[in-house]
């Protein structure tokens, strides 16, 4: 396992498995961090979050118990920094996919392409944000931090919307954070019903859902 020797901002050594009193939000980024984010990802789908304690993930990771409470407090708050790395590098990636999009078909066709390909390729972030959002029904602190994850993937795609409209891309039916949050609701729960029967064939259903995408982005 990787040494790491965890110092409060006094210089004074932090014990294994202690954060220090009142210390300020940290920034981990870098090999460590994705290590540790996807150390979680991998124990959440399999133990789900109350059996992901930070013993798991720090031998997943390969890292100390001591630099998770370090640096995410509890085992809840790496949850929430993970589904926050993950959507951002997915949003990031969507962002750069709709670029070329030069039509609303393409538009759409690709939103319906990156959700299926989430569903398909990577499951165990569908499951983060469910058990993220399983938890936050039970913890006030934990919900906070969901609303303000949706809130903010919600205006990014509302501005990538917007933005299409004013290419003349798209003609929004509504305005473009309801227009998201409609797209958003649409993509949970195909990727819940898709995850619960992955050997059915969902074509029909992704069809049916890009006519009512075109219906609300498009004339």
């Amino acid at each position: 396992m990787e040494a790491i020797d965890l110092r409060s901002e006094e210089g004074r050594a932090v014990p294994d498995g202690v954060s220090p009193p009142n210390a300020p939000a940290r920034s981990l980024s870098g090999e460590k961090a994705k290590r540790i984010i996807d150390a979680m990802r991998s124990s959440v789908a399999q133990r789900g979050t109350a059996g992901s304690t930070f013993d798991h993930v720090s031998r997943e990771a390969g890292v100390s118990r001591g630099l998770l409470h370090y640096y995410f407090g509890t085992k809840e708050q790496l949850l929430v920094e993970a589904v926050r790395r993950d959507g951002e590098l997915r949003l990031e990636r969507l962002e750069s996919q709709l670029s070329a999009a030069t039509t609303a078909d393409d538009f759409i066709d690709l939103m319906a392409q990156n959700l299926q390909e989430t569903v398909r390729e990577d499951p165990d972030f569908v499951t983060l944000v469910f058990e993220l959002f399983t938890l936050s029904r039970r913890n006030a602190d934990i919900a906070v931090e969901y609303a303000g994850l949706l809130r903010r993937t919600r205006e990014q795609v509302a501005g990538m919307l917007a933005a299409a409209q004013r290419e003349g891309i798209l003609r929004l039916h509504a305005e473009p954070e309801a227009v998201a949050e409609i797209l958003f609701s649409l993509g949970d729960g195909f990727a819940l019903r898709m995850l619960s029967e992955p050997e059915r064939d969902f074509t029909p259903t992704i069809l049916a859902g890009i006519t009512c995408a075109r219906a609300l982005l498009t004339d």
